[in-house]
């Protein structure tokens, strides 16, 4: 039987034997011995380099070695440098000269030609094997190299020859006039509308030395002697309530007034101040008064020591000319790039309730145009204030008339009701007519309908007591909203919107804030970017928060063709963020804290709880139980507002109390004793009274404890209440020490005031550690931080206002009005209320805010219910996950999102698939899987991800490999990341790159195995058979 089965097997395993012999030499012939390598690349452009190549090839080909360049424009350039032949045969080294560009190797002089920022250069070798007309097919190996650009001064100078050519110099001559810079010699300080409230905010403005030497020496030569002019425009609301606000001024580098100081007065004069040498000034008054609610342009020329003022106000088609001419007895001086202007208020004097128009200064020359030819400038006539102000006049006179007839008429039901002698009734009995009729002042449009029927319930409803207008506000603005909650769809926005401005015409800030931000983003309405723009500066004008903080984003960002202004950004932002402050130390039920949700988020969406939720009540059984990370928790929930939880200040007091008196925990010493230091029983009955001794007791068993913000709060209290500075300092010092950001705010006030004991005030001391306390996050060491990268510290600290907006910005963020409507859009969503949910949020996104905008284009792409119109649905998404994606740490899923839609090109809009791969490396540099997949996706449809990008990714070598390989990197990228739910998809893709990669390269070798399996398969099947038939006997 063994003899038998060896016969039988021995012809099968030859016959296999010389199956995989041919196999593997199908195998070698694929492989070859083709190869390029660089053997001695230099790491930067040199001139000059002596480079070595190995080469070698199976059959005649051509090498080349290229130079690849990227620039920051996007543009990638590629140059030949050298060809050769090669020979098959053994490896070869061939020593080349560098010849590389001169302008990518030395510095621009005229001859050598000046060139955009080189990003990265890449030197490449390729073998190619020529095809039968000559042409070159696919590259059979390539070795790349990067050279790192020097910068452009760290180069070297050519040296050339000594007799140049007659037209290279004429060439050096013209390439070195260069055109004039542009120089402002008329600055427009401002080139919109700011709304003002009256407070101690403004722009402030600073001006450069002009770059052309001849206007500065000119400029210089003038400054005791200056022939220049400012334009202001201005619409007064109402006057000064203290002595002086602010129109326009001017502030030096000792913090002294200069030339030209413009204040207005309490009786409504302009007070013009001018400043001299040697401490000289002069001061005067206007004979004319400004006007309330007209826009009036003020001019103020100087022109040696004359001071002319003239001021040209213009209502409807009637226009007013006033003036003033001042011979002063002292020269005039004026350094325009010393110190720096304020519009409106500043830090030593409140602004002008109302708003600025259009400022200009005209540095060396006064304007040609006469009074007489002014005309009021595009930007106001936009807007139209004054039309909005003259309906809202007539409305508020209609409604004054129809209160006063509803409560003269609520009155007369009231008497009906009281004993009166028999004459009083006959009198009212012989006056009053028979029967009910309606006056002539009862009616009314129809649309105007329910703001009658209001009034006419308020006044039947309070009677005796007058309603005010502001009242009637109140309840049409409650209508609108409950309308629009029943509604749940943007089909009624139309309808009720006329309501909203009827409420904001009648001083509710919150309707002319909604109206504006569906003006905004169309929802339901034709979009209005004027109409949005004006009702915001309503409401910003009246304090609104959401609105300062919406024209803060307009204007940081240059929104709705409004001009990019970070100084008119940061005067909003700073209003808004000042009170943040203030409203964190006076919490009120209406501000809740403010929550980062992301509606993408399931994790943090399940952690939304309320008093009655099963979370909640959990966490009381373990508060109960002595948990005193519980107690901290609901405490923290019941006085900010928190996760879903209604404030309620005398409950968390009662949680701080418990975790501080019975579990000896140091967070709660620390929060109850500082609610004992600072809060006050208000007349609403929130909060609790003040026990400064008893604050102090659980403060220092904090500290004891090792808890930080304990230290530095008792700092605070000897500073506050004992006035122990020496106390004060030693304990901020050591909280300092320890990160702690109040501590390093405290240290910077105490040095700016000069109360540092044995020191005095230095302010740059004091930036350093405001800017401490910011980088550590607090919320007032960033806006004093901002205050000061907004005007600078002479000599010491540079102006940085986009910094500075930033800062304020973010300080603004973290208002409690806001996380209140982010708390009711959170709070819709989850009850499924769509709709509300998404206009809540678009008053948050409006304002900047960017979970809200990103929220926005999430409820817009689910569209739940179809509560949306599909036209406004998809231009939401394109809008709102545009305006995620520029914030400072935008969602990595807003940014898979948007190059989706680049993808995509939905609607009218192209597919724009550079955009779409410039996010999806967005994404993939914060190690987002996605990011990394659709990059590979990208690359197998034909799309070449261009050098920059992959530059960006660590992956330039591959820019001219294979793209397998390139397939291959971006899938194992994707593959090894973090997340394990990418695992299986990326690894799929990726074995799915191994197989075409081996079908194309392993495609002859595949194709002959085939073949011969095909004609072996029916004699290994026969001899197989046999053998099973032989074997059957002997097993039986």
């Amino acid at each position: 039987m063994e003899r038998l089965m060896k016969t039988v097997c021995t012809p099968w395993i030859h016959t296999h034997y010389r199956y995989m012999c041919v196999f593997c030499l199908s195998m070698q012939i694929v492989w070859g011995l083709d190869q390029v390598t660089l053997l001695n690349p230099p790491e930067e452009p040199l001139p000059g380099h002596l480079l070595e190549v190995l080469y070698s090839c199976d059959e005649p080909a051509t090498v080349q070695l290229k130079c690849i360049v990227s620039f920051d424009t996007g543009i990638t350039s590629t140059f030949l440098l050298r060809q050769w032949s090669c020979v098959p045969g053994d490896p070869n080294i061939r020593t080349v000269e560098l010849n590389l560009p001169d302008w990518l190797v030395y510095q621009a002089d005229g001859i050598v030609p000046d060139t955009q920022w080189v990003l990265r250069c890449l030197l490449l070798a390729s073998l190619r094997y020529n095809g039968f007309d000559g042409s070159e097919r696919s590259v059979a190996a390539h070795d790349v190299a990067t050279l790192q650009p020097k910068p452009f001064f760290n180069r070297p100078v050519k040296q050339h020859q000594l007799c140049i050519a007659w037209s290279a110099q004429v060439m050096k001559l013209t390439q070195t006039q260069k055109q004039c810079p542009l120089e402002q010699e008329t600055v427009h300080l401002l080139s919109s509308i700011y709304a003002s409230t009256g407070e101690k905010f403004g722009i402030t403005k600073t001006l450069e030395p002009y770059s052309s030497e001849l206007l500065e020496y000119l400029r210089v030569k003038v400054i005791s002697f200056p022939w220049c002019m400012f334009s202001i425009w201005i619409f007064v609301t109402r006057h000064c309530q203290t002595n002086m606000c602010g129109v326009f001024h001017h502030i030096d580098s000792d913090n002294n007034y200069a030339t030209p100081t413009l204040f207005l007065t309490k009786s409504g004069q302009l007070h013009i101040q001018m400043n001299g040498a040697s401490e000289e000034s002069s001061a005067f008054l206007s004979p004319f008064k400004v006007p309330l609610s007209e826009w009036c342009q003020i001019r103020v020329m100087l022109q040696g020591r004359m001071v002319i003022v003239s001021m040209v106000c213009i209502d409807k088609e009637q226009r007013t000319v006033r003036s003033i001419e001042r011979m002063l007895s002292h020269i005039v001086v004026l350094d325009d790039t010393e110190g720096y202007f304020v519009i409106g208020g500043g830090k030593y004097i409140k602004g002008v309730e109302g708003y600025y128009g259009p400022v200009v200064y005209y540095r060396n020359r006064i304007s040609p145009d006469s009074t007489s030819d002014v005309v009021i400038p595009d930007v106001l006539r936009t807007v139209n204030l004054t039309g909005w102000l003259q309906t809202c006049q007539a409305f508020h006179m209609e409604m004054i008339v129809k209160l006063s007839g509803y409560s003269l008429k609520a009155k007369q039901a009231t008497d009906s009701q009281t004993c009166f002698d028999v004459f009083h009734e006959w009198m009212l009995q012989d006056r009053l007519p028979s029967q009910s009729q309606c006056g002539l002042w009862e009616a009314t449009v129809p649309q105007r309908r329910q703001a009658a029927r209001l009034a006419k319930l308020l006044a039947f409803k309070h009677g005796e007591r007058r309603v005010s207008l502001s009242a009637v506000g109140r309840a049409l603005y409650s209508l609108s909203l409950h309308k629009l909650d029943r509604a749940g769809s943007d089909e009624v926005v139309s309808r009720i919107l006329p309501l909203l401005l009827q409420a904001g015409c009648l001083d509710d800030n919150r309707a002319l804030h909604m109206s504006s931000v569906l003006y905004s983003a169309g929802l339901g309405v034709k979009k209005q970017p004027s109409k949005a723009w004006l009702l915001a500066l309503l409401a910003a004008q009246k304090d609104d928060r959401l609105a300062l903080l919406h024209l803060g984003h307009l204007h940081h960002q240059g929104l709705h063709g409004l001009p990019t202004d970070p100084d008119l950004a940061y005067a909003y932002y700073a209003n808004i963020a000042q009170q943040t402050t203030l409203d964190r130390h006076n919490p009120t039920p209406e501000q809740t804290f403010v929550e980062a949700v992301y509606l993408n988020n399931d994790e943090v969406l399940n952690l939304q709880t309320n008093e009655d939720h099963h979370i909640f009540q959990w966490l009381k059984l373990q508060a109960r139980r002595g948990a005193a990370e519980a107690e901290q928790a609901i405490a923290r929930m019941l006085f900010w507002g928190q996760q879903g939880v209604s404030p309620n200040i005398q409950k968390a007091v009662r949680h701080y109390e418990r975790g501080a008196v019975r579990w000896q925990d140091p967070v709660s010493m620390y929060d109850y004793g500082i609610v004992l230091l600072q809060v006050r029983i208000t007349s609403d009955g929130h909060g609790v009274e003040k026990d400064i001794p008893k604050a102090v007791t659980f403060l220092k068993k904090a500290m004891e404890q090792g808890f930080v913000p304990a230290i530095n709060a008792l700092a605070w209290y000897y500073e506050q209440f004992e006035q122990d500075y020496k106390q004060a300092v030693q304990l901020w010092e050591k909280a300092d020490h320890l990160k702690s950001p109040d501590a390093a705010l405290n240290l910077g006030v105490v040095y700016s005031q000069g109360l540092y004991p044995g020191k005095a005030a230095d302010q740059f001391i004091a930036y350093q550690y405001y800017l401490k306390s910011a980088e550590r996050g607090h919320i007032r060491g960033a806006i004093l931080l901002a205050d000061i990268w907004t005007t600078g510290i002479s000599g010491r600290v540079n102006r940085r206002p986009s910094d500075a907006v930033l800062w304020v910005k973010w300080a603004a963020e973290h208002n409690g009005y806001l996380g209140s409507i982010l708390r009711k859009a959170l709070d819709s969503y989850l009850k499924s209320d769509m709709f509300s949910s998404l206009l809540y949020y678009l008053m948050a996104a409006e304002s900047g805010y960017t979970a809200a905008q990103f929220n926005v284009a999430f409820l817009c792409e689910q569209n739940a219910f179809g509560f949306l119109d599909p036209a406004f649905a998809s231009n939401c998404m394109w809008r709102y996950y545009n305006l995620t994606i520029q914030s400072q740490d935008p969602d990595t899923y807003a940014v898979i999102r948007m190059g989706d839609l680049l993808y995509e090109g939905q609607g009218d809009r192209q597919k724009d698939l550079l955009s779409a791969a410039e996010m999806y490396t967005r994404a993939a540099l914060r190690n987002e899987p996605q990011g990394w997949y659709n990059l590979g996706v990208l690359a197998e449809e034909g799309f070449r991800l261009p050098l920059p990008l992959l530059a960006e990714l660590g992956l330039s070598e591959l820019y001219l490999a294979e793209n397998s390989l390139l397939l291959s990197a971006l899938y194992k990228r994707c593959r090894d990341s973090e997340d394990t739910d990418s695992y299986l998809p990326c690894s799929l893709a990726l074995f799915n790159v191994y197989l075409q990669s081996l079908q194309k390269d392993y495609s002859a070798a595949i194709k002959f195995s085939t073949a011969v399996a095909v004609v072996a398969a029916p004699t290994i099947f026969l001899i197989i058979l046999g053998v099973i038939r032989r074997h059957a006997p002997s097993l039986n």
